[in-house]
């Protein structure tokens, strides 16, 4: 092995430990698995050009060098947002069955009041409130006074505070509730499904123009219900899989194969034993990262 390889041997042990944090840096920036792998990917391309001899800590180096990356990534996300079909919702992060202990920290309805944010703001925010680091650390890594990170921070929290859970539901009794949401949901039982939802609850569905989706969200259970029996009638027309009971983002779920053969994840928020939002990806370029690969089909 010639001396170039050894470095970058070298470098490449540095770097992969930290991989799985980096990428979940990116992803709670960006909301996108596909767009956080890239900024991560460029992170390391640059990280091999980098003189790491200088580097004294290479974990808040490349932590700063992917918050970067992804700053400059949501200014063209935002662009192509504006031109959104129907509403976005953030790409689902589902967890393998085996592990139900998957990050929790940052849920489909945060991330998308995290979505509303100014970037400085959400990186900020991210960076102090999600991955505790100090506001000095925060200032470095945006460069700007750490006071001046404190007041982005404040102004995050204020948004984002109503859009995190009040009353966190367990795993087990979360998917218990999936499993019911989906059986009364598919048979059509209404009267089993208004039992389960809040009187104010929500309903989101991103097909991003790609697939059929609504156009709006639903407020309010009488329109929910009559969404849901709607669904019902049309869903009895076609075959459907379910894949299994996941936690997606941090809430429980499931993912479903559809008569068109595509995948779809329906993530629940669960307030007070009841369901608040419901939270549907369609699109199929969201949904990419989840199909089995060669070796697992």
């Amino acid at each position: 092995m010639n001396a170039g390889a050894d470095v970058s041997a070298e470098a490449a042990a540095v770097f992969a430990p930290l991989r799985p944090t980096l990428q979940r840096v990116a992803y709670r920036m960006l909301g996108s698995v596909a767009d956080a792998e890239d900024m991560v990917q460029e992170a390391f391309v640059r990280w091999l050009r980098t003189d790491r001899d200088a580097v004294r800590e290479p974990e808040a180096f490349l932590r700063r060098m992917v918050t970067r990356l992804c700053l400059d990534q949501l200014k063209s996300a935002r662009r192509r947002r504006e031109l959104y079909v129907g509403p976005w919702l953030p790409e689902p992060v589902v967890a393998p069955e085996a592990e139900r202990d998957m990050d929790e920290d940052v849920t489909l309805p945060l991330l998308m009041a995290l979505d509303r944010l100014s970037p400085l703001e959400r990186a900020a925010f991210l960076l102090h409130d999600v991955f505790g680091l100090s506001f000095d650390e925060v200032a470095a890594t945006l460069e700007r006074e750490p006071a001046a990170c404190r007041q982005l921070a404040t102004r995050a929290r204020t948004h984002v505070r109503a859009d995190r859970p009040r009353f966190p539901v367990a795993k087990e009794r979360g998917l218990e509730i999936a499993r019911a949401f989906f059986q009364a949901s598919r048979s059509g039982d209404m009267g089993a499904l208004r039992s389960m939802l809040a009187d104010d609850v929500a309903i989101f569905s991103d097909g991003g123009g790609k697939r059929a989706a609504a156009a709006r969200p639903y407020y309010g259970i009488n329109e929910a219900v009559t969404v849901f029996a709607t669904l019902a009638r049309l869903l009895r027309q076609g075959r459907y899989e379910l894949v299994g009971y996941r936690m997606i983002n941090g809430l429980p779920g499931f993912v479903t194969r559809e008569a068109d053969g595509m995948l779809q994840t329906t993530a629940l928020l669960i307030e007070n034993d009841r369901i608040a939002g419901v939270y549907v990806v369609r699109n199929p370029d969201k949904l990419r990262h989840l199909e089995p690969g060669p070796e697992e089909a």
